[in-house]
């Protein structure tokens, strides 16, 4: 479930607003709606939710919806510079596949709407973008901006860029695709299956110019510190998050909590509704944030790992470390720079 009240960063809004500008909207009717004064969107340190930052979109696209490829262009102007740590962590990985897995682990500090994922198979790389929970006004902006987001951060990784094979949007064909041309390089497949962007696996493997051991590994670390401070819960979320951190070696299932809340688990599960987060959700974010820190602070083996986490099989839980951060544990031990020194881990 995506949660619509997460913070980000205003850079989103940033390049909103410029557009709108451009088309003869102030600031002041591009935030309308949201609460924010014109001068957040150029404060660096303000921070939003993901729905201000939609509404902000349904402004620009009330003004010009109708302008093709607009969502093309705002993905174009998403440069490196502009996702700090983030961004910074990725130009300073060793390689495209290093930089792909941070680029996941820490998709939540990006602008990004739904689930991004990776998958690579006989030769073909492909970076898929799931837009199942974005509302159907703004799909094909955010859509388009997310996939042309992608293309723009290959070309500052690469100093040539990286030549896609296939892009494909779920979304009509709009009146005119030479923006998408220009940006991808190709003709777009349209009312396609998947929104995707697929490219030669080689590149995966290339050295990135930019590469530094230390700066990634120091952007990571202030990646996990910022997630960690935009997941600070409160209400009900946050006392069952408390709950769930509370004993590692023994987290305790829905009803369990529901009782130590003195609730039944349906009333548990009405609450976390409304507050936009499910226990399942809470869970998960929970273990993963928990599997970071003992790989990255103990010897632990992978099922050692699992068994603290409450996983019936390493198995389990090594599809779920790879759901949330685009890798195997034992391949994001090495990325942080500690191996285990124990029996040999699974992948």
């Amino acid at each position: 479930m995506f949660d619509w009240d997460s913070l980000r960063s205003i850079s989103g809004v940033h390049i909103v607003t410029r557009l709108a500008q451009e088309r003869g909207l102030s600031a002041a009717a591009c935030l309308a709606g949201t609460g924010l004064p014109p001068e957040a969107a150029l404060d660096p340190k303000t921070e939003i939710t993901a729905r201000q930052e939609l509404t902000v979109v349904r402004n620009l696209l009330a003004h010009c919806g109708a302008e093709p490829g607009l969502g093309v262009e705002a993905g174009s102007r998403y440069h490196v510079s502009l996702y700090g740590p983030w961004g910074l962590a990725l130009l300073s990985s060793r390689t495209l596949r290093e930089a792909v897995g941070v680029a996941l682990r820490y998709i939540e500090l990006t602008c990004a709407f739904g689930e991004l994922t990776f998958e690579e198979s006989g030769g073909e790389a492909r970076l898929a973008f799931a837009d199942d929970q974005v509302p159907h006004d703004a799909r094909p902006f955010l859509t388009e901006r997310t996939l042309s987001g992608i293309q723009t951060l290959g070309r500052e990784l690469f100093a040539t860029g990286v030549p896609v094979h296939r892009v494909g949007f779920r979304h009509q064909r709009p009146a005119d695709t030479a923006r998408h041309r220009e940006i991808f390089g190709v003709e777009p497949e349209f009312e396609a299956a998947v929104n995707e962007v697929a490219f030669d696996s080689a590149y995966l493997d290339v050295a990135l110019p930019q590469a530094n051991e230390w700066a990634r590994s120091t952007c990571e670390q202030l990646c996990r510190e910022l997630l960690a401070r935009r997941h600070a819960r409160t209400g009900v979320a946050g006392a069952v998050r408390d709950l769930l951190v509370r004993n590692p070696g023994e987290i305790p299932d829905q009803a369990a909590v529901a009782a130590e809340l003195f609730m039944s688990p349906r009333t548990l599960s009405r609450r976390l509704n409304e507050e936009n987060t499910s226990f399942r959700a809470l869970l998960d974010e929970v273990r993963q944030m928990l599997s970071e820190e003992l790989l990255d602070h103990t010897d632990m083996t992978t099922e050692q790992v699992a068994a603290r986490l409450g996983y019936a099989e390493a198995a389990s839980f090594i599809r779920a470390f790879r759901r949330w951060n685009g890798c195997p544990p034992q391949e994001f031990r090495a990325r942080t720079g500690r191996a285990a020194t124990r029996t040999p881990e699974l992948v």
